[in-house]
Parts: C-alpha cells; structure tokens; sequence
C-alpha cells in the first residue's frame, strides 16, 4: 500500500517500534487482511507508562502558547494529509470513503478548537471573607490513559488527545485492535508537529483486557478516558477506583428519534437517515428507537422505507457508496437475531431484514415494532429503524426515557413551546431538536445515566484535563 501513513509498528516513546509477535488487520468489506501490527503486552503497556511520567515533567512545564503551536501544527499536518487518513480509515473500518473524509474533517475540528481555548484556561481572584487573598489556577492532571473503539479511529483519539497536550498531560492509547493503523498515522503526524518523546504513545494489542486494568490501575496513571461500552466503562471504573483516578467515559446509547404530529415530516426523514445510517447505524448516537405519533405515523413510515430502499449499500471505495459493511461477522449476527427477534413479536419488515454479501446488511425498516422487542431496550449498533407508535406527548417522553441509557436523543416538531418542554424532559445529555446530526467541536459531548461520566469538546472537554489548585495568600509581611 503506497500512503506514507500507513505504519505497522506501535508508536512509544517517540520511536515506532515492533513487537515480538504481530496480529492481522482485517477490512471489514472484504474479509480479507490489509497488515499487521504488533501485539504488545502489559510490560510494553507498563514501559510506555513510565516514559509518559518522565515526558510529562517537562510538558506541562512548557508554555501554554507552545503547547497551543504544537497543537495547531497537528491539526495543519492532519488537513494536509486528509485523503491518506481517510483512504486508512475505509480500509480498516469499512466506512465510505466520503464519511472518512467526513471523519478527519470532523475529528480535525476539535484539534483546532483546543489550540485555541487552550489559551484561555482561566483561573480567577475569589473575593475572601476576610484578609487573605483567594486565587485558583488550572494545572494538567497528569499522565492519561485512553482507550478507544473501532468506529470512529480519528475522532475518537482526537477529541481526547488535543486537549490533553494543550492542558499539558501526557497520553498512553490503546486504539482498537480492528483499527489501530489510523491511530498509529495520528501519531506520525503528531510526531511531525513536534510533539515531544514520550508526551503520546500508542500501543497495539489484543489484550484489551489486560491492558486495560494497567490502564486503570497503574499508580502513574493520573486520569482514564474511554469510549465504548457500558459494561467495559463500569469493569475500567471499579478498578481506577483503586488509585482514585479522574475518569471521563462516553458509553452505549440507546437514543430515541420523536417525530410529533407538527413536524416537518419530510424534514424528519432526512433527518433520520442522517442520524441512523451514518457508519451502517454503527455510532454511539446513533437513533435507536423511532417513536412516531399515531396521526402521522403511516406517512412517516411509509418516506422513511422509500428513501431508506434507495440508500447504497457497497464497498466504502466505490463511487456513491452511502452503507458500508458491519464491523464483523459477530456483529452480522447480533442485527440479524434483533430483527428476526422483532417480527416474531409482531413486526412488519419493510424493507431490507436480510444478510447481503459477506459483513453488509441490508438497511431495514420495522414497523409495528412491540414494546417489548430486543431493539427497545439493547443498542442495535446496524442500518435497523425500529418504528413504535405513541399517541400523546406525556406517553412519547416516558417511552423515550424509559431506558438506563442517556446519550442522545432527537425529537422533531415545530411548536417551539413544545421543542422546549420536551427538550427539558428528555433524559439525555445532548438532545437534537429538528435535527438528526448533533456532533460539534464547540458543543460539550457525553452522556447521563449509564451512558458515561464527563465531557468531550467545548470549554468543559479542556477542563476534564485541568486540576483546579487554589492558592492562599496570608497578609502577613
């Protein structure tokens, strides 16, 4: 393959190193293997740590100005090299190549949001009860551990790494092991932007479990990040308990799409395929029950199966390729058995419900869907729209909460009294109001419940990096 980015080595102390055992990377589309990587263990994991508590002495001793310029050059750097990133990343994830592009656009966004508001990690003067003098600064928290999953490789790392370096943390990734070759050209580029030895590591592995509690438990470890799945986020969070570790985790969705009998409902459909089919239905956010009120909801069912029947399905290199394929076959599976788990209970398929060629599925349109039905209360993760019907607004806000999950959610209407009730209700922590795209560089990211603890972009993703220290000055000459 001839793209200066596509490395086969993991990336620790400012060095690409190998290993003494290496595991296959394999494209989703087409089955077969792109490269290897190699396939470290705790010591490697362990080592890296050490070097990242060395690098970080002296990071967060730099200034924030240069800290900012590296940063920004990464960002520089990273538009440079877009279509390498993006043609790595359809090769190992499966996704078009046009949402790749999409990606490294979106995921290079937050790296040039956080060089900027990095410069503006205010501390501030406290008015004080009495004659001492109250001043608070922000500090970086110290060595991170990261940890993410294989459907977003770019942004995933980027929204956690940029601010890290600006805060003056240093960073020991473990990217998944289905797509570890855009993390290890991130880290190229990082290198290139003049990010120090040691201050960003990636280590491949398939022992995710294994590194994962070094992660979480080793003492030099100062914060936790990780994105995925709510059982894993609950294991990482016991054991960073053990050295009382700062944790930010985004975790599983199980997001709600409302369309009211006010809505637009052409609108709504556009938006409901913008939020269900990006990446095969394979986000965190993505919508995962439909609740249509009963007065509109044959019209809606009925445009949401015309378009959803006219959406692509082929290899992400293909020109006008709009699904591409699940991650795996493991993941073929578990759609297929909730839609199959969904028409015995009643359903009615409308279009799509089978297996196409090897990992692609068809994208599928439910009806009828009971309440009772898998897709309710599990994350589907594939091209499924799960139709259920609701009457009033009190019945449509209680269905839709009625999961441990709160991620996002979506709602459509056009009575603006409405969109500020409903918005305020619903149990979530980033709510889409007459849209089904939400994701912003600028906007704070993360869950309530048990989708995840903390924030990712805006003012408040700099501040999960940051320690606040309060300085107190006695008036005594």
């Amino acid at each position: 393959m001839k793209n200066s980015l596509f490395i086969q080595k993991a990336y620790i102390n400012g060095e690409f190193v190998e290993g003494n055992s290496t595991f296959e990377v394999i494209n989703p589309s087409t089955n077969s293997a792109i490269g290897t990587v190699p396939d470290l263990g705790v010591a490697d994991c362990k080592n890296a740590i050490v070097e990242a508590h060395s690098a970080w002495q002296m990071w967060k001793e730099r200034p924030m100005g240069e800290r900012s310029a590296i940063v920004r050059r990464l960002f520089e750097l990273t538009q440079a090299h877009k279509h390498e990133l993006a043609e790595i990343m359809t090769l190992e994830s499966g996704k078009p190549l046009k949402e790749s592009l999409g990606e490294v656009e979106y995921g290079n966004a937050f790296v040039e949001w956080f060089a900027e508001e990095g410069k503006r990690a205010y501390g501030e003067t406290i008015p004080s009860n009495n004659t001492m003098r109250i001043v608070t600064i922000k500090q970086a928290v110290g060595v991170v551990g990261a940890i993410t999953p294989w459907n977003f490789p770019l942004a995933m790392i980027s929204r956690k790494l940029a601010p890290a370096l600006v805060a003056g943390c240093t960073m020991v990734l473990k990217p998944a092991s289905q797509t570890p070759f855009t993390a290890l050209a991130l880290a190229k580029l990082a290198d290139m932007a003049g990010v120090p030895k040691g201050v960003f590591s990636v280590i491949t592995s398939k022992d995710s479990k294994g590194l994962g509690e070094e992660l979480a438990t080793n003492p030099l470890i100062r914060k936790i990040t990780f994105t995925g799945s709510t059982e894993v986020g609950k294991t990482l969070m016991e054991q960073a308990a053990s050295t009382i570790k700062r944790v930010s985790f985004e975790l599983g969705g199980n997001a709600p799409f409302i369309v009211f009998d006010d809505a637009d409902i052409d609108a709504a459909v556009r938006g409901a395929v913008a939020g269900k089919f990006r990446n095969a239905g394979q986000t965190c956010v993505s919508i995962n029950r439909f609740y249509v009120q009963d007065s509109v909801y044959e019209t809606f069912a009925a445009k949401l199966t015309e378009a959803v029947s006219n959406l692509k399905v082929a290899d992400g290199f293909e020109e006008g390729s709009q699904v591409g394929p699940l991650i795996n076959a493991k993941a073929v599976e578990k759609v297929q058995a909730h839609v199959e788990d969904a028409i015995q209970k009643g359903a009615k398929l409308q279009t799509g419900g089978q297996q196409l060629k090897g990992n692609f599925f068809a994208p599928t349109v439910l009806t009828e869907v009971a309440d009772n039905a898998l897709i309710q209360s599990q994350e589907i993760f594939g091209p499924i729209c799960a139709l259920f019907k609701f009457h009033s607004e009190e019945e449509a806000i209680q269905k839709a909460n009625d999961t441990p999950f709160g991620l996002a959610a979506y709602f459509y209407s056009q009575n603006i009294h409405r969109c500020q009730r409903v918005g305020e209700a619903l149990e979530a922590g980033m709510i889409g109001i007459n849209t089904g795209l939400i994701s912003n560089a600028a906007a704070p990211f993360g869950g309530i419940k048990q989708s995840g603890i903390g924030r990712e972009g805006s003012r408040y993703g700099l501040d999960e990096y940051m320690e606040i220290k309060y300085l107190c000055f006695g008036n005594e000459a």
